[in-house]
């Protein structure tokens, strides 16, 4: 037994050792994947624009990224009008918003000549400004840098203006005389374009010439901006806006000079890049020193928070640059780089700006369109710019807008399509003349579509996008095509239907008034007498 037993433990580990020298080997740990070389970033970001181009069907766009003082790569894509002329790096594309961060610059050279000082409250410099409240006394140059004025935009809309001149500028600063304040200044952050515009007279002011040329000559030409005018050039792109939700046509947004310093400036990717290259390096583009190091450090300092960790600094919000760390990262934000940037937004147009001073990147991105009704759509392809170089797969758009928003064109179709029933159903009662039933419940409801449409056009809307109604048509022309008919049914129609329908529809009173009667309708005792003999 003892025999039989000692054999049993010998097959026993015998079995056990030849399993275990079987079994396979614990796997080894995946090699980590090599960072992507610069030339590879380069092919994924043309890949990706070259894909964003084609499923959301934009005309045209170009990019031009910056790193270290110099220009890394260029781009570009579609094209930029109808007649088939390509998209350049070269070609100017209207900026939009992102023409804030030119007049900061100029701005700041005034600061420095001491011609401007930040702290001093714009009327030193124009005495006559001010708006309807007596707070606008206080509010100061560096208050209008900031976004922290008070003023709103609603209030203090200037696109809806079609003036060219070159005294559209000033005379929009002194029209902001009748616009309430909606913030103490310096209280808050309030973006209003009016800020910048009054920048832009404040410069044209102190400096003593045009805006435009002040600009041309002390930022477009010491950067090599060949491609930047402060007006629409013969080369610039043909801007195109989303209609209907489907499809883009070549659509002509105003831009009046008025908005020149806040909105209505022309610029190229590739001249975009060297204001970049000149504010990551200390304010110096080549030989030409645009700035001091001082003052771009100056323009770099947020002043008012925006909301949560995103901050405003002189014509760039400011955040932590999410797109650097992975999905699910747990990397605190106080540990991510610091990024300036600005997007801008107009009916046909749109412009990205971003800067990492920390890194020395900086990316300027164009598109000759705008889908005003989802441009969620376009900023993705900002953000996920940012993400690509800095080694990060892109991420599908959310679309962040709400329903109204996105269909207000199917909205503002429906209430035109209401309006012209209703009208219809009034002119056809009317000429039928139907004395014998007061339509009141047509009457009624007649009214309460017009009250509606009037509360829509002229309140909810201009307070849902912070502006005037004229500009709503303009930056949402699909929009505006079926509005405009709608609003002046709604104005024109009621007053003269109610009153022809409150008088056709009064029945007559029985016996009023004798009856008209004829020969063939007389009683025997009231036919005619005989003629006498």
């Amino acid at each position: 037994m003892r025999t039989h037993g000692m054999w049993s433990r010998c097959l026993l580990l015998c079995l056990l050792g030849f399993g275990l020298a079987a079994a396979p080997s614990p796997a080894a740990p995946a090699p980590a994947a090599e960072p992507a070389t610069a030339e590879q970033t380069r092919e994924t970001l043309d890949a990706f624009l070259r894909e964003q181009i084609e499923a959301l069907g934009i005309p045209g766009a170009a990019v031009a990224v910056v790193k270290d003082g110099k220009q890394v790569h260029s781009a570009a894509f579609g094209r930029a009008d109808d007649s088939g002329r390509p998209m350049t790096v070269r070609t100017p594309v209207l900026l939009a918003s992102t023409s804030k961060s030119l007049t900061a610059i100029a701005v700041m050279q005034q600061v420095e000549a001491g011609r401007l000082r930040l702290d001093e409250p714009v009327q030193t410099y124009l005495p006559w400004f001010t708006l309807d409240d007596s707070r606008s006394a206080s509010i100061t140059v560096r208050h209008l840098l900031h976004q922290a004025s008070g003023m709103a935009s609603r209030d203090t809309a200037f696109e809806a203006s079609l003036e060219q001149g070159p005294e559209a500028l000033e005379e929009s600063v002194r029209a902001l005389a009748d616009a309430p304040l909606a913030r103490n200044p310096g209280e808050t952050f309030h973006y209003a374009n009016a800020n910048y515009n009054i920048l832009g007279l404040l410069v044209q002011t102190v400096a003593g010439q045009p805006f435009g040329q002040y600009l041309g000559d002390n930022v477009f030409r010491p950067l090599d901006m060949a491609n930047s005018h402060p007006t629409r050039a013969g080369n610039a792109a043909a801007g195109y806006s989303r209609w209907f939700g489907s499809s883009w046509r070549q659509t002509d947004v105003p831009a009046p000079s008025s908005g020149m310093p806040s909105s209505t400036l022309y610029s190229s990717a590739e001249d975009l890049g060297h204001e970049l290259i000149a504010l990551l390096d200390g304010g110096r583009y080549g030989t030409a020193q645009v700035l001091r190091r001082g003052s771009v450090e100056t323009m770099f300092e947020p002043r008012v928070q925006v909301e949560g960790s995103k901050e405003y600094a002189m014509g760039r919000y400011t955040r932590p640059l999410v797109e650097s760390a992975g999905p699910g990262s747990a990397v605190p934000e106080t540990a991510l780089p610091r990024l300036l940037e600005h997007q801008g937004e107009w009916g046909n147009s749109h412009t990205y700006l971003g800067m990492v001073p920390s890194s020395g990147l900086g990316v300027a991105l164009v598109i000759n369109a705008n889908d005003a009704a989802a441009p969620s759509r376009l900023k993705a392809i900002d953000t996920n710019v940012l993400r690509i170089l800095h080694g990060q797969e892109p991420v599908p758009a959310v679309i962040h807008e709400d329903w109204l928003q996105r269909y207000s064109w199917a909205v503002a179709l429906a209430l035109l399509l209401a309006e012209l029933l209703s009208l219809w159903l009034g002119a056809r009662y009317l000429l039928r003349q139907r004395t014998a039933r007061f339509p009141v419940a047509y009457v009624v409801a007649a009214l309460a579509l017009d009250a509606f449409v009037l509360w829509l056009c002229l309140d909810y809307a201009p307070a849902r996008f912070d502006t005037h109604l004229l500009v709503v048509i303009r930056q949402f022309p699909d929009v505006g095509l079926f509005l405009v008919p709608a609003l002046a049914l709604a104005i024109v129609w009621p007053v003269p239907r109610t009153l022809l329908l409150l008088k056709l529809s009064r029945p007559v009173a029985a016996g009023r008034g004798p009856a008209k009667r004829y020969p063939s309708q007389a009683t025997p005792s009231e036919s005619p007498s005989s003629p006498e003999r």
